[in-house]
């Protein structure tokens, strides 16, 4: 228990510290009851969550022996999601500033529940649809993320599972300089000429084996290099909790993805 405090204890600081930094006060009233939890013990519990990959949010209620009601827990940690989200965003503009050269775009899919349960599902109805990635057709959401070499969040936007991932190009890379790489399914010549900026910017898309083009040494290092953008997901997924079908609100899941994204950026 004393290791979970003393975890618990090191995300408060860091909260904490955003909270003066983003002057979180101005967000609660200044009449009416006093809330039940505070701004900064939610976030700061949240992280904790995702930052152990704990299963549900029962078990925190239970770790911490609350003495809010497990409603509270939960009606708080979706209310307050949009602060996390303000300082996610601060975090990925200061990886800008340090961003390195290369970097590397791609998408992963964010299922919102089992596919046999899809034309059931209610609560993601009108944001998920069908889509398929290399394990299948899901029901759900599409991440696109781009990160730098040192694997640091830049840009991260969500989309319907049926989106090309080629339109988001352009919108989610404004104003980033250097190489940008992304896979196969990036191909096109038009987006090529798009992105390219002379001694600024180049994008560089991984030609399908079945394609017949000479590329440089340097050329096979970067798409190579391409696996440490999987480590983003795979991590995402596997230790902060990024996919789950629990919530019964929309804000439910848009809370658990700002949570694990931000308990990963700042772990």
């Amino acid at each position: 228990m004393k290791t979970v405090i003393a975890v618990y204890n090191e995300i408060r600081k860091v909260v904490s510290f955003f909270s003066k930094l983003l002057r979180f006060d101005k967000y609660k009233k200044s009449t009416g009851r006093k809330l039940a939890m505070p701004m900064e013990e939610t976030i700061s519990l949240a992280l904790f969550w995702k930052g152990n990959n704990i299963a549900t949010k029962k078990s925190i209620h239970r770790i911490f022996n609350l003495k809010c009601s497990y409603k509270t827990l939960v009606v708080n940690l979706n209310r307050w999601y949009h602060l996390a989200m303000l300082v996610l965003i601060l975090v990925m503009k200061r990886n800008e500033k340090n961003q390195h050269l290369v970097k590397h775009i791609d998408s992963t899919d964010i299922p919102v529940c089992l596919f046999k349960n899809a034309n059931a599902h209610k609560t993601m109805k009108g944001l998920a649809s069908f889509g398929r990635s290399s394990k299948g057709t899901y029901f759900g959401l599409k991440m696109h993320l781009i990160a730098d070499f040192r694997r640091k969040m830049l840009r991260v936007k969500f989309t319907s599972a049926n989106v090309d991932d080629r339109d988001l190009v352009i919108p989610m890379s404004k104003d980033l300089l250097g190489i940008l790489v992304g896979d196969a399914g990036y191909i096109k010549k038009k987006l090529q000429r798009e992105f390219h900026e002379e001694e600024k910017r180049i994008f560089l898309a991984k030609p399908r084996k079945n394609m017949k083009i000479l590329m440089t040494k340097f050329q096979q290092i970067l798409y190579d290099s391409r696996a440490l953008i999987e480590l983003n997901f795979r991590n995402l997924k596997m230790f902060h909790g990024l996919i789950t079908s629990l919530p019964r609100s929309v804000d439910g899941y848009l809370a658990n993805y700002i949570y694990s994204l931000l308990a990963y950026q700042i772990a």
